[in-house]
């Protein structure tokens, strides 16, 4: 049932991505992302949430560093979850346009324990269980109308850009948002992530 999202499959972010009210719009923004030629000629149609959107970056088990402590992670666990807002025409805007750190924050503390948001980390969690990541995931949610929330992209190649030089202050990732909310730098990350390289 309209509205429904229809995205590129090769697009990255929310490039291409857009939400469409019937039958004629799906027609012509189909055609114009064929012909476009930028993403190749396939297209994805997924069903319209309409409620609030965060996304969840999904380490993959390991050891890793915790204020000088080494602490054996058994499963794949999830950093605190991020919030976006301010979208544009229902659709969150793609990064190289509006910095993330404009449009998202981590979810607060007491948020964390409501039942909707306890149940989708779980379910992330899951998600890259079942497709065994060996390396850092974002997976991107939202709620529909009765406030329940649903994956709608799973991204194994997340952003990780972070704000390494001085004009690039404002270049938080996602997950570099969310990061911050358990207490690591940057170079924590990049640490941790090295930490965990595959061995032969």
């Amino acid at each position: 049932k309209f509205p429904l999202v229809i995205k590129p499959v090769r697009g990255r972010g929310s490039q291409g991505v857009a939400i469409v009210y019937n039958r004629l719009e799906l027609s012509n923004m189909r055609k114009e992302l064929i012909y476009s030629k930028i993403y190749g000629t396939h297209v994805m149609i997924e069903e319209f949430l309409p409620g609030k959107e965060i996304t969840l970056s999904i380490m993959p088990p390991g050891k890793y560093s915790f204020n000088g402590k080494i602490i054996d992670k058994k499963n794949h666990w999830a950093l605190p979850p991020v919030h976006r807002f301010n979208h544009i025409n229902e659709i969150a805007p793609y990064n190289g346009i509006v910095a993330v750190v404009n449009n998202s924050t981590i979810v607060p503390d007491d948020e964390l324990e409501i039942p909707e948001i306890k149940g989708i980390v779980q379910y992330c969690e899951a998600a890259a269980k079942l497709i065994e990541a060996r390396a850092p995931i974002r997976i991107d949610c939202r709620q529909d109308k009765n406030g329940e929330y649903f994956i709608f992209d799973l991204n194994l190649k997340p952003n990780m850009t972070g704000p390494s030089r001085p004009h690039r202050s404002d270049q938080d990732s996602l997950t570099m948002i969310a990061v911050r909310g358990i207490g690591w730098s940057y170079p924590d990350l990049i640490i941790n992530i090295l930490m965990q390289h595959w061995k032969i």
